[in-house]
């Protein structure tokens, strides 16, 4: 995906003063491209399961590390699609790497990426574009940009933006079969009724993209309970063992997105109240968050679970292997969701 240069990025980022982001995105074409990449070889034959993979990778920072745990960890195996959220292209931050591209290249699969923000804080990025990605063994049949409703304007946040929320959705030939997918970043300085107009728009979009397919949606949801701005909602979860089941197992109460998938005939996964985010606190310690989900329907969900993604959980590492010689608390501050359907 074509950069642009620091210049015409803050210039562009100067019109949020006075215009919407949806207006200053219009004039960024960057904004509605999916870039696919088809790298893999074709496959002769469908596998009988789909194994999916959910994993917000914090911006690719650790992306050594990453393609370590993905090819040696033994839990988040077999996978033949990655969701991933948080992956950077051209960021000071990470490299300056095309952390999606790179990876996909490193495992073998095809890969579709969607630009979420342009950064604006460090002028020296070299694009500074920030956004999720759906890796796949089988072929891009054609893959579309979802933007989604804007619940808060990053622009007038600390780490400054142009840009919003989004969803990636692909058909994929899975040995002539066509699967729906999508990946999903919906916005979490917001509360539950924004998160459900986000991910409603998306669940509009693959009903119109995929009509009689299977169809499998995921990604960070940001389904915290409470506005993510809300210091004093935070602090309070923080203080009390009862809102924090809220936050794990009765989540689906409070966050209105999720009986919203349910309702338009998706399996949430995983079922078990696992925590799948560690939200840093001011103080110390973190938060334990249940936001990344699995949405599937037309497909039969035969298992599901949870990998953790602290170091301390990585016996598997090789020995000389970057993973094994990691020397950070945790690859990401999600773990990552792995399920597997089956295809027929």
């Amino acid at each position: 995906m074509r950069g642009l240069p620091n210049e015409e990025r803050q210039r562009l980022g100067a019109l949020l003063e006075h215009a919407s982001q949806e207006e200053v995105m219009a004039r960024i074409p960057q904004f509605s491209q999916a870039e696919v990449h088809n790298l893999a070889p074709v496959s002769p034959q469908a596998r009988l399961d789909l194994g999916v993979l959910v994993f917000n990778m914090e911006r690719g920072v650790c992306l050594e590390e990453l393609g370590d745990f993905l090819e040696d960890c033994p839990a988040v195996r077999p996978f033949d699609v990655i969701l991933a959220n948080e992956l950077d292209d051209g960021c000071v931050r990470s490299g300056g790497k095309n952390t999606t591209l790179e990876l996909a290249e490193r495992l073998g699969m095809n890969a579709v990426f969607g630009l979420e923000f342009i950064e604006l804080v460090n002028g020296e990025d070299p694009k500074g574009f920030h956004g999720n990605a759906i890796f796949s063994r089988w072929p891009v049949k054609r893959a579309k940009v979802v933007r989604l409703p804007e619940q808060y304007n990053w622009y007038f946040d600390r780490q400054r933006r142009i840009g919003g929320r989004l969803a990636i959705l692909a058909e994929l030939d899975a040995a002539g079969k066509s699967i729906g997918v999508g990946t999903i970043h919906l916005e979490n300085r917001t509360h539950g009724p924004g998160r459900r107009a986000q991910l409603e728009a998306v669940l509009r979009e693959a009903e119109a993209m995929f009509p009689g397919m299977p169809v499998v949606l995921g990604g960070d949801l940001n389904t915290n309970t409470f506005d993510g701005r809300d210091k004093d909602a935070i602090q309070a979860v923080a203080g009390s063992a009862e809102l924090q089941r809220r936050c794990l197992e009765d989540v689906a109460a409070w966050e209105e997105c999720l009986p919203a998938a349910e309702a338009a005939g998706y399996r949430l996964l995983p079922e078990r109240a696992v925590p799948t985010r560690r939200k840093p606190l001011p103080g110390g310690g973190h938060l334990d968050l249940r936001l990344d989900w699995l949405l599937v329907r037309g497909l039969e969900a035969k298992e599901s679970r949870t990998i953790s993604t602290r170091k301390a959980d990585c016996g598997f590492a090789r020995p000389g292997s970057a993973l094994a010689a990691f020397t950070g608390e945790e690859l990401s501050d999600h773990n990552a969701v792995w399920a597997s359907c089956a295809l027929e």
